[in-house]
Formats: structure tokens, sequence, C-alpha cells
């Protein structure tokens, strides 16, 4: 099954925590703090694997988290850090932000990039001592790694793009100047995935060809198989626009070549610039000549080149390859896309961005502010609940309460701790 489109979360590492410790040694008294430093946790990487030609390995799994960060330990050891996870993808494969469409990165001839970077490890105890605060029973907690919802997208990377009506002959044609054995038929949607095929030109110069399948009118709104395989022209450098010239099916050549060219100015008016190849294919069974006339004039009117071809008698294609060679050879190579998404900053939020809410006489308090405050207090100790407090007190926590009508006793819920309110 060829998968070209995946959506799928992905989450960094956590760093590990810092650790609260003292020196312990016979003959040595108040060693001093040698808790040590939390790991970091494990990046995601996203690697480039020439082997893969889909996106079929996100159908089922959807989910990718690194390893987390290592905890710090006594002796000043550091915890070990996260195993980084590798995500890999085919050539030419576009990370966009789910949430905006904004692209991250464009995979093609890229081999590897960071997507989510790991959350930093927390500092032991043994970086808060001081002349006064010579036993410190506190550290700090480990940070959040990078968590993303992303969407894969496959823009296939191919120098020529064959398009046109389904069951014109673009697989025969393909088959016919290269090696590679699409599924032909005849019958419209043979062709349900697009194909490859290199195309050898001699003396080491070759190109790539891309059979497009299923573009008809309505494509560029989601009709047919148009729309979801419309991407896969968008590297393209140059397009072959293959037409059935025959009228064998009842069909009027100039209006499917007409309405191809609206699909695809449609869906993109910069793909519509291409230099575009027409191949007027079937010209052997062709028996209209009046047909053939006002379909040579139309293609004039755009100012395209005009071949007429037979793809299942092979004539007229080397003459057309030889054409779409020489465009590629003064055409710049395929397009990347250019990142334009922005990340959101690592920032541990802010007090005014706390939700308090009241239930009878509990009052929770939920925000990243507090919740990463709280990763680096010691409930146990004295002095870092002292610190805890005045911290909250100063960015006007308690301010608001007292404006939202907290009396004395009332509880006051923070995640997984509770305390009375005094006043």
């Amino acid at each position: 099954m060829f998968v070209d489109k995946a959506a799928i979360t992905v989450r960094a590492g956590k760093g590990g925590n810092g650790a609260v410790s003292f020196h312990r040694e016979k003959y040595i008294s108040a060693g001093g703090p040698d808790g040590g430093d939390g790991g970091r946790g494990g990046n995601i990487l996203v690697s480039v694997d020439t082997n893969m030609s889909t996106l079929m390995d996100f159908r089922y799994k959807r989910k990718y988290a690194a390893g987390n960060g290592a905890d710090g330990a006594s002796k000043n050891k550091k915890g070990k850090d996260g195993k980084d996870l590798v995500i890999r993808v085919p050539d030419g494969t576009v990370i966009r932000d789910k949430e905006s469409g904004m692209v991250i990165m464009d995979m093609s001839g890229v081999d590897e990039f960071r997507l989510a970077r790991g959350g930093s490890g927390g500092w032991g105890n043994m970086h808060f001592a001081t002349p006064t605060r010579q036993a410190p029973r506190f550290a700090k907690g480990g940070l959040k790694g990078d968590e993303l919802e992303i969407e894969l997208e496959l823009k296939l990377l191919a120098d020529v793009g064959l398009v046109g009506y389904p069951n014109v002959g673009k697989s025969t044609l393909l088959s016919v100047v290269s090696k590679a054995h699409p599924k032909i038929a005849d019958y419209h949607f043979t062709t349900l995935f697009p194909n490859l095929g290199m195309v050898y030109m001699g003396e080491g110069n070759s190109f790539v060809m891309a059979d497009i399948p299923g573009i008809i009118e309505g494509a560029s709104e989601g009709a047919g198989l148009g729309y979801d395989f419309l991407r896969h022209i968008d590297r393209c450098r140059l397009i072959i626009h293959v037409v059935d010239i025959s009228g064998h099916e009842g069909r009027d050549p100039v209006a499917d070549f007409e309405t191809i060219n609206k699909e695809l100015r449609m869906y993109s008016p910069e793909l519509a610039k291409r230099i575009q190849i027409v191949a007027a294919n079937k010209c052997d069974i062709a028996q209209d000549d009046e047909l053939i006339e006002r379909f040579k004039s139309c293609v004039e009117g755009y100012g395209y080149e005009l071949f007429m071809i037979s793809a299942a008698a092979n004539t007229g294609i080397r003459e057309l390859i030889s054409a779409a060679f020489t465009h590629l050879s003064k055409l710049p190579p395929s397009i990347r896309f250019e990142a334009d998404y922005v990340p959101k900053p690592r920032m541990p939020g802010r007090p005014e961005e706390l939700v308090i809410e009241r239930f009878d006489d509990v009052w929770t308090i939920e925000g990243t502010w507090i919740e990463r405050l709280m990763q680096n207090v010691n409930f146990d100790d004295y002095e870092s609940r002292m610190y805890f407090d005045r911290v909250i007190r100063n960015a006007g926590v308690y301010k608001r309460l007292e404006d939202m009508g907290i009396e004395d006793g009332d509880t006051i819920s923070i995640y997984n701790m509770e305390f009375e309110y005094e006043e």
C-alpha cells in the first residue's frame, strides 16, 4: 500500500531530577551536599532512509517517545542521559506542524534533523550550597522535553511528472522509457499510486520520471484520486502533459487538456507556471484529422511544445524524451520547501496564566508555572517550604485568592499537595 501522508505525535525525553544527598564517610563530619545532576532527556531525531518509499510505517504507530534521563545520585554522580529516538522517513518527506500547517523541515537532501529536544536534567543540591546555606535539602527537577503533533507529507523527488486524465497512456509511456513496471490495463484508475522510473540517456546522464495518477476535473477540490497525488508534482522541474488524441473513448482532447491545466492552476499557481511539454498519445489510431488540427492550435496558443507519439507502438518517444532532457539541463534543481515554523518558546509559563477554581471550601490551582515551581521544592524541608511560600506570595497568587474570596481555614489544592490557608 502506498501511504504518502501521516500524522504522529513525538515526545522528547524528560530530564532526570537532581539528587538531594550529603557526603558520608568515616572520620569526616558534615561532608556537605554531594547530590548529582539529572541526565538529559533523549532527543527525537528524523533520518532519511533511502530504502523507504512510502510512509506505511506510520499507518498504525502514531506515538513516538524518546528515553527519559536518569536521576542524579550521591557522590556527585550525574544521571545517565536518555536514549535518543531516530525516526526514519523516505527522502522527500516534508515535516509540518499539525496545528498551523507550517513547514518544520524538508527532508530532501538532509541526512538527519533534530525534531524535538530532550529536557535538561535538574541540578543536584551540591549546586545550592552557600556560606549561609551549607546543607540545602532541595534540588531541581528535570525539564520536560519538547512534544509536537506533526504531519509527515511525502512529495516524490522526480525531475519529470506525467500528468493527464486516467487511461491516456502515462503508465505505458513510463514503462517504455524506463525499467519501471507499473500496472497497465484498459480501464480508468488502473494506477492507484505514483510510479517512479529512471530514464537513462547514455554517458552517465539520466533523470527520474513519475507517473502521477488520478487527475480529473475537480481534483484540486478533492475529486477522484488527484487531490491525494497532486502534491507529488510539486517538486517536478518539468511536466509532460499526456493527452489521448485518438478520441476512441468519445472524449475531446482539447477539453481534457484545458481541464487538467485548470486543475494545476487551482492547486498551485506556481505549478502551472512550470515548463510543460505536451505529448499527444495514441496518434497511431487517431482518425479525426480536424480534431488533431484543433488540438494542435490549442497547444500552440499556450506556447507549449507538442509531440505526436504512440507509447504502445513506441513512436515519437525518442524525440519527446530528448526534448525533456534538453529542458532539464537548463532548469534549476528541484525545489526545497523552506521552513517557516517558529517553535514555541520553552518557558515555564507565567503566574498570571494560573487557573484558580473554587469547589466549596477547596481552591485548586493549576498551571505550568506552579507545576514547574513544585518540582524544585522539597516539602519535607522547612527552608524549602518557606522558599515556596515566598515565591507564590511575591507572584501575587495569595492576592488573587483573597480577591476571589478565600477564607481562613480553606484548603488550597495544588496537584498532589494540599495546604490550609491562614490569614
